[in-house]
């Protein structure tokens, strides 16, 4: 079998799984699970073996004319090179982890069926986006990946949380796609084509009208499904969805794809200085920002979220410097130790009996009711904290190099400014990863109080996940010795300078957060738990902390995050109140035109309407008063009539002659 044809059935399989499983999920309940696993697994087998026998130093191309546009062409091909063939194993292997984990977390779930088929048609949709070779066909992808979002998001839709979280997140990417869609036009009718490599040789041969403006738009949909500032806000409430969804959008699928969409073009942003400094300067503002919010999110898979928006902050911010491989690199090495945090969090979650990290501060014991979790969580978050020698320091190491390398003038075409404006947010976030990494480990396994209820051991598809996610998590960094090949050829190592600087200010940020948290737990007095209140679902009946009897976060003594915040803790916790201020720059005035156009509709034209009706209705009350049935009165009126007509005919005669 060809490479090609073995691409090909790549995002076929999962989307044939999809549709075989919300075919057979209420007739053959027990295929579910089968179809929900075998399918992404073959697929990943499969993009294992195209990535073998692509070897990273070759472009797979093939492609066929899908329809005629009288235009530009729209073709269906393939364009695979070594960013490609690793991002697709990397969605292979995710997904598949994903359903696996799926299999027991949500085994009770009566709508697994569905939520099952949504999984394997949002990771075809990832896989068509990564080895599509036609922009069109790509935004198909694209576009499918924000309505499964929408889906999945609000599967527990009974809360009001997840309701308005999916409408959330569909609003906020739509608003980013809508400049997206037109940036692909005027990218198409600059280069002549929609197929990526004619659109590469354009830019090669110095052909692009219009760079800027096209980087530009096409920016606005990558800061929507990325999740950068200004579109990030809707990530956090995301939250509201099952964590394996959490996992699967963080890591492999949705917010991984507009990294992959500017790495995969990256000549037409580099063409354009000024959109390479708006991209630098918007990844610096969600670095910073986003590990300033994580510092004081009580929420765990709310400082995972944050989390998650800045460190694709770190990957647009090689791409900002001109460095794809590293981008991509940080990906790659993100998706691994990010899916585990999630799944290790949905364990712990689920031991706890709340996602509050306050109520796990009260909450003693789970470091050795769930080992599995507690290990494999340690693991990912010194993966975070890019401690050596985890696969987030090489990733991450890659980035500042990247950035002090463009800072310094050995990188051509890229402003110095950008480099100097990512290596400052980038080392600035590394103590802030570590501080809030410690925090949350800290918080959720290092509580004294009493012991929430055991719900029993986890099964054992959801922590053999854990330790298969631990290993990328713990070695993937060392593949930077061999896979130059995938990466453009170039040295993905870190340099003793960014390496110092960047460990020694994870070490400090660490060092910094456990001294506040000795001090402020040995200050403050601990509350009595009440494990009893705890539900087994960790989803759908999570435990608040005041049924817990517990302060409320922002009155917390116990977070060191108060205390490293000071007065930026309020504002941090609310997300630097962006989602007031949208609410009073966009939302009111299109809430308050809506009743204005509903004012003037139902008040305005509405009354025209009616009135014209009722002038009907009423002249026919008049003839009908008329119709009185009597023959003499009709005789009557007819006489009349006749004379008052034979009168007039009278008077026009006599003015005509007189004329």
């Amino acid at each position: 079998m060809t490479t090609t044809t073995l691409a090909a059935l790549v995002p076929v399989l999962p989307f044939l799984g999809a549709v075989a499983g919300l075919a057979l999920g209420r007739t053959a309940p027990g295929f579910v699970r089968p179809l929900a696993v075998l399918p992404t697994l073959a697929a990943a087998v499969l993009a294992v073996l195209v990535a073998v026998r692509q070897g990273g130093d070759t472009v797979i191309e093939a492609a066929t004319e899908l329809t005629p546009t009288g235009s530009v062409p729209i073709t269906l091909g393939l364009h695979i090179d070594g960013f490609a063939a690793l991002v697709a194993v990397l969605v292979g292997v995710v997904a598949s982890c994903v359903q696996t984990y799926s299999t027991g977390y949500l085994r009770e779930d009566p709508r697994y069926p569905s939520y099952a088929a949504l999984v394997s048609l949002f990771t075809a949709a990832m896989l068509l986006v990564v080895y599509s070779g036609d922009l069109m066909v790509l935004l198909v992808g694209w576009e499918i990946m924000g309505i499964c979002s929408y889906f999945l998001v609000g599967h527990y839709w009974e809360t009001p949380e997840a309701r308005s979280a999916s409408l959330k997140a569909f609003l906020v990417t739509k608003l980013g796609d809508v400049p997206f869609l037109f940036g692909l036009f005027a990218l198409a009718a600059d280069a002549g084509t929609f197929r990526i490599d004619g659109i590469l040789s354009t830019v090669a041969s110095g052909g692009l009208d219009h760079p800027t403006l096209v980087a530009l738009l096409l920016l606005a949909g990558v800061a929507g499904k990325s999740a950068q500032f200004p579109l990030h806000t809707w990530l956090p409430d995301a939250m509201a969805g099952p964590t394996p969804v959490s996992a699967l959008i963080h890591a492999a699928t949705m917010v991984a794809a507009g990294i992959y969409f500017v790495a995969r073009l990256l000549p037409v942003f580099a063409a354009s200085a000024a959109a390479l400094t708006v991209l630098a300067v918007m990844a610096a503002v969600t670095m910073v920002g986003s590990a300033l919010a994580a510092l004081a999110q009580d929420d765990i898979k709310r400082v995972l979220a944050y989390s998650t928006i800045g460190q694709l902050g770190y990957m647009a911010g090689a791409l900002a410097v001109g460095d794809r491989g590293a981008a991509v690199f940080h990906l790659l090495s993100h998706a691994a130790f990010k899916a585990l945090l999630f799944l290790a969090a949905g364990a712990v979650i689920h031991a706890a009996g709340t996602n509050s990290l306050t109520a796990m501060s009260r909450t003693g014991g789970l470091a050795k009711r769930i080992p599995d979790a507690y290990w494999t969580m340690t693991v990912a978050l010194l993966a975070l904290a890019a401690i050596p020698p985890f696969a987030g320091f090489f990733s991450k190491e890659a980035v500042l190099v990247a950035a002090e390398h463009t800072a310094l003038g050995d990188r051509a075409g890229v402003p110095a400014g950008a480099g100097w404006t990512v290596l400052v947010a980038g080392l600035l976030t590394a103590l802030l990863t570590a501080a809030y990494a410690l925090r949350l480990w800290l918080r959720a396994f290092r509580g004294r109080g009493a012991e929430a209820p055991d719900h029993g051991r986890q099964p054992i598809a959801m922590t053999s996940v854990l330790w298969i996610l631990a290993i990328p998590s713990l070695g993937f960094g060392l593949s930077a010795l061999v896979l130059d090949d995938w990466f453009d050829g170039e040295s993905l190592l870190p340099t003793l300078t960014t390496a110092v600087l960047g460990t020694g200010l994870a070490v400090a940020g660490g060092a910094v957060t456990y001294a506040v948290w000795r001090t402020v737990t040995a200050r403050a007095v601990p509350p009595v738990a009440t494990p009893h209140v705890a539900h087994p679902d960790a989803e759908a009946g999570l435990v608040e902390a005041e049924a817990l009897h517990l302060p409320h976060p922002a009155e917390d003594p116990a977070d060191p995050g108060r205390v490293l915040l000071g007065p930026l803790h309020g504002p941090a916790a609310d997300g630097f109140h962006l989602d007031a201020l949208y609410r009073k720059l966009f939302v009111r005035p299109v809430v308050g035109a809506a009743s204005l156009v509903r004012f003037l509709d139902r008040e305005v034209v509405d009354t025209y309407v009616s009135g014209a009706a009722n002038t009907a209705k009423g002249l026919g009350r008049l003839v009908r008063r008329a119709q009185t049935g009597n023959v003499q009165t009709y005789l009557s009126a007819l006489l009349a009539g006749s004379v008052v007509l034979a009168i007039a005919a009278v008077a026009l005669a006599n003015a005509f002659a007189g004329a």
